[in-house]
């Protein structure tokens, strides 16, 4: 069992149109180092925020957004609400559900297609092979991203559609960066089980079928937050480059300077 990790307190606001909100910092590394808090958050999209909300988001002093959704997730969710003076930026990633077909079968609770597709094991194999293909070909884009962090793009906030799978993963990526522990990682990205931080899903319909207990299951697997999927993205790292330091390095294409400036930047001193 993964070990809760103690973070530095910080309050987290109740915010009605933005799920999964919340400050990475206080995050422990290797060296015994903390994520400085008030610089890096994670979140669910931020197409139904509140003017509340964005009032909220923009008071953090936002320098940019990272937004992983595909035009599949803008077409079925919005685009984001707009933050006076806060960068948008768009890095597509791959969408475990595979975009507006899957949904709209998600959506119906098409018991057939669903067992077909989810059954048996289908649907946790299908998350674990997402991770990994997403940490195995969108190196380009993680490199982006982290170099934007090292430059100039702090504070910032992460998100996808759920703020679980792409930019739980982005997130990952950037705490590996900073040396924080795997375990630490893992904790922090199973606090989207939370059940006021995960996906509500918009049902397209309102028959009994599409919400019985057996489709509910068979889609549990895709909105949960499983160590084994994390686990899956870190195997990746290991197998493909030797560990973080190669994959830094060579998958990323990150050389020692903006390494450090996103150390200098986002974690606090040592003391």
């Amino acid at each position: 069992m993964t070990r809760q990790i103690p973070r530095t307190p910080s309050v987290t606001p109740e915010l009605s149109g933005v799920r999964n909100f919340r400050d990475v910092g206080g995050l422990t590394t290797t060296d015994g180092r903390r994520v400085r808090s008030g610089r890096l958050f994670r979140s669910g999209h931020l197409a139904h925020a509140t003017e509340t909300d964005a009032q909220f988001l923009v008071s953090l002093g936002l320098h940019t957004v990272f937004d992983f959704r595909n035009d599949a997730d803008h077409a079925l969710e919005g685009q984001d609400v707009e933050l006076p003076g806060v960068r948008n930026v768009n890095i597509p990633l791959s969408d475990p559900a595979d975009g507006r077909e899957f949904w709209t079968m998600v959506r119906d609770g098409d018991l057939d297609r669903l067992r077909a597709v989810l059954g048996d094991g289908k649907a946790a194999a299908r998350m674990e092979n997402s991770y990994r293909g997403i940490i195995r070909n969108r190196t380009v884009e993680h490199g982006r991203v982290v170099r934007s962090l090292a430059e100039e793009s702090l504070p910032a906030l992460m998100h996808c559609a759920a703020g679980k799978d792409r930019a739980g993963l982005s997130i990952a990526v950037t705490l590996l960066a900073l040396g924080v522990e795997r375990e630490v990682i893992v904790a922090d990205y199973l606090e989207s089980n939370a059940p006021h931080n995960r996906y509500r899903v918009r049902r397209g319909s309102d028959a009994p079928e599409a919400r019985s207990p057996e489709v509910m299951a068979l889609l549990a697997p895709l909105f949960d937050a499983r160590a084994e999927y994390l686990g899956a993205a870190f195997e990746v790292v290991d197998e493909t480059w030797g560990g973080v330091d190669g994959y830094l390095t060579e998958g990323l294409g990150l050389p020692p300077d903006p390494l450090d400036r996103l150390r200098d930047r986002l974690l606090e001193e040592p003391v």
